[in-house]
């Protein structure tokens, strides 16, 4: 309950003088024509009232009316949706740290329940089915945790402070003279309400868009209206149109946008040359796949004394993307391109990402180069950032360098006869830093990646692994080197930044860890407070052993998540003091404002006067991480649709297999050469009660001894597939090739996380 106090009608005369007292001051008036207090200063002047405040009232003592007060009010929305703010039944605002309630992001189950994952790292907070049927899967909200009957500890609804969904995907149903939409999303699992003349040209068993014109309350569900035809669900291309509606990525360029982007010259003019150092003449190329289309980074390379010079030009979307501009606005709210199975959702609009701000051959391009002096143990002395001018050499490919510098292809290093002097210093550079990760202990998990092979017809024909060569390495080793160099650069600046921040592992995961390795005679050195090097030392130590996968997994989930933030904490993977993203602005915003920092230093000025400010670029690490995450769930998502579909046609069939999981409930099971996974159900196990040890993440039967763990071989038997729930059900088949408990060599795809 909040207490109120008598407020008086009168401003506070104080809060007038915020314009000299508000450290983000000076940012927000190079950003803004009419510039309003920062969130932190609002925060200040919330913990200072005795009593929520109505927004007239907040106007009124900063002074603001106008475009001015409009900007109040959006600001202060913005603040309920992070969290910061809760808005009461009276349309007044208080600090949400000033009541009894949990904030965080709505996790729903289809089962009608749902978890809050709570904004201050504590354990999930239980939402029961009536708190529930007013959230949905995404949504941000304020929870008062109490006592329920039964004496457990659950959530109840206090506010919505955002809504994650604005549109819903699904199949369009019309029964008993009622339609609605049964969302393909399984975490939404109620359907949507469709009033009969919403529908525009929708019928049963087609997949179509909804846009939610009420959300879901104590009274009734939510309801839409369809905006969108999509099709048959077996319509190729169909798993990626869900999955990119189902995560809401924007997919259609705003009108602003287009007209912006046809404004963008073609080439580089003569005035952009001026104040950029020119290295045309100098021999830069582009590693990438066979199949890429945008190149953001060129390399060159010499050797210098007994070390080398390490040149790295990144296309420079900093000059083409101003800051406020709507392409920077739109690349904003992307967060980062997004690469499904035959389609890319860019970042910026295909003038820039494939043409001006692509390094492609034989033509100038400019760029933001990072030059590196590296000696022979691989360390990098110095380093300095400055804009230029290139024209890259040529366009290699990881497949191509590979037999040039490893294979030692004669025909390959006939055609690249000019560059092999480059190729080979480049190749000389890779090894220092390589040996220099080792040095440190940077873990390196030995990940396999796949491909999805299609046919004519747009379905899927095959999976293929992608296969890491010591090109993929080379150009990673450069990459790694150049964005620990500019966060360095940064911190010694001074100025503003975003980081990439890989977190120690959390303790109740190590915990976890240790509690797996003991009983395999392994041991994680370090103690409380392991290093990467302990991480790797492991690895090696079970490089050959028949249980490496299973030591892998639970090494791999006992990390952190990397995430981007305006403290430089370090990278714990990469075993580096400090780390920021710089190598690719073409598909990443903190790499973009990454950019600016540096040639906000480059040009001469100082930390002071720089557009972003701490608290800015808080808020912005919290958006592009979240962008990412929603980026993975919906690639992983549209991949595991394709497997399915691609699994529909084999049922009967038999594989080897390798255990990845294991829960109460069953095993999950990779299938080798396919590298994708199923679900062995426990109830398809040898007729036996098994119980599950969570410790070793194992199940054993009570009667027959018969053990499952991950990394263990299992033939199995594909039993079922459900393509809209992407689902591969699995039984044991038959006599299976394993001795229970004896382990295994298996192997496949390991989700890593991202440097």
């Amino acid at each position: 309950m909040i207490v109120r106090k008598q407020n008086s009608s009168q401003p506070q005369p104080g809060w007038r003088y915020w314009r000299e007292q508000d450290p983000e001051h000076a940012s927000e008036a190079e950003r803004y024509a009419h510039p309003i207090p920062s969130r932190g200063y609002l925060r200040r002047y919330f913990e200072a009232q005795a009593s929520p405040m109505p927004q007239v009232r907040v106007a009124a003592d900063f002074g603001l009316e106008g475009e001015a007060g409009q900007a109040l009010t959006y600001r202060l929305e913005a603040m309920v949706r992070a969290g910061d703010l809760i808005r009461n039944r009276r349309d007044e605002y208080c600090l949400t740290q000033r009541l009894p309630v949990k904030v965080g992001t709505v996790l729903a189950h289809r089962d009608g329940y749902g978890f809050l994952s709570s904004d201050d790292a504590g354990e999930d907070i239980f939402l029961p089915p009536r708190s529930m049927r007013s959230l949905m899967h995404g949504d941000r909200a304020a929870v008062r945790v109490q006592k329920n009957p039964d004496g457990r500890f659950e959530g109840r609804l206090v506010e919505v402070l955002e809504r994650s969904h604005r549109h819903v995907a699904g199949e369009f149903y019309r029964e008993h003279g009622l339609c609605f939409v049964r969302p393909d999303d399984p975490h939404i699992g109620a359907d949507i309400l469709v009033p009969p003349e919403c529908c525009g040209k929708a019928q049963p068993g087609e997949m179509i868009t909804v846009e939610l014109t009420a959300y879901p309350d104590r009274r009734g569900p939510a309801v839409g209206r369809v905006v969108e035809v999509l099709g048959p669900r077996e319509k190729p291309g169909m798993a990626v149109e869900l999955a990119i509606r189902n995560h809401d990525l924007p997919h259609v360029w705003p009108t602003e946008v287009i007209e912006q982007a046809a404004q963008i010259p073609e080439g580089v003019c003569e005035s952009e040359r001026r104040g950029r150092r020119d290295l045309c003449d100098f021999p830069f190329v582009t590693i990438d796949g066979e199949d890429a289309r945008d190149f953001d980074d060129a390399l060159c390379c010499r050797p210098e004394g007994e070390g080398f010079r390490l040149f790295v030009a990144i296309a420079d979307v900093a000059h083409y993307v101003g800051p406020g501009s709507a392409i920077d606005a739109e690349a904003h709210r992307r967060g980062n391109s997004v690469y499904f199975p035959q389609r890319v959702l860019p970042m910026l609009p295909e003038v820039l990402s494939n043409g001006l701000c692509s390094l492609n051959p034989e033509v100038d391009r400019l760029c933001l180069v990072a030059e590196l002096r590296i000696d022979p143990a691989g360390k990098v002395s110095r380093s300095r950032f400055y804009p230029a001018v290139i024209h890259s050499q040529a366009r290699l490919t990881y497949t191509e360098v590979a037999a040039i510098l490893v294979a030692g292809d004669k025909a390959a290093r006939a055609r690249r006869r000019s560059l092999l002097p480059h190729l080979e210093a480049l190749h000389g550079v890779y090894r220092a830093l390589a040996e220099a990760r080792s040095r440190r202990g940077a873990i390196d998990f030995d990940s396999v990646e796949t491909r999805f092979v299609f046919d004519t017809a747009g379905r899927v024909q095959a999976l293929r692994p992608i296969v890491r060569n010591e090109a993929h390495r080379l150009v990673e080793e450069s990459m790694i080197a150049a964005n620990s160099a500019a966060a360095r650069h940064l911190i010694r600046a001074g100025i503003p930044a975003i980081y990439r921040a890989h977190e120690r592992p959390p303790s109740d995961r190590l915990a976890e860890l240790r509690d797996f390795l003991a009983p395999h005679g392994l041991s994680l050195g370090g103690g409380d407070h392991p290093e990467p090097r302990h991480y790797s030392k492991l690895l090696k130590a079970v490089a050959v052993r028949p249980d490496r996968l299973r030591v892998e997994t639970m090494l791999l989930r006992s990390l952190a998540q990397a995430v981007y933030q305006p403290k430089s904490i370090g990278h714990f993977g990469l075993a580096l003091e400090h780390y920021t993203h710089f190598t690719s602005p073409i598909r990443r915003y903190p790499d973009l404002v990454v950019h600016r920092a540096l040639k906000h230093l480059a040009e001469g000025h100082g930390a002071e006067g720089f557009a972003y400010g701490f608290e800015r670029l808080e808020a912005l690490g919290r958006h592009c991480s979240a962008t990412e995450r929603r980026a993975d769930e919906a690639t992983r998502e549209a991949a595991d649709t394709l497997k399915a579909e691609f699994m529909s046609e084999r049922v009967g069939e038999e594989f080897d297999g390798v255990v990845t999981g294991v829960t109460g409930f069953g095993l999950f099971v990779q299938l080798e050469g396919l590298y994708l996974e199923g679900l062995v159900h426990v109830s398809t196990l040898a007729s036996d009660y098994y119980v599950f040890d969570a410790r070793v993440h194992r199940l054993r039967g009570e009667h027959s001894g018969a053990s499952y763990g991950i990394g263990d071989p299992l033939r199995v038997v594909v039993t079922r597939v459900s393509i809209n729930e992407r689902k591969i059900d699995l039984a044991p088949a038959g006599e299976s090739k394993r001795t229970a408990g004896s382990g295994g060599t298996g192997r496949g795809r390991r989700r890593g996380r991202r440097k």
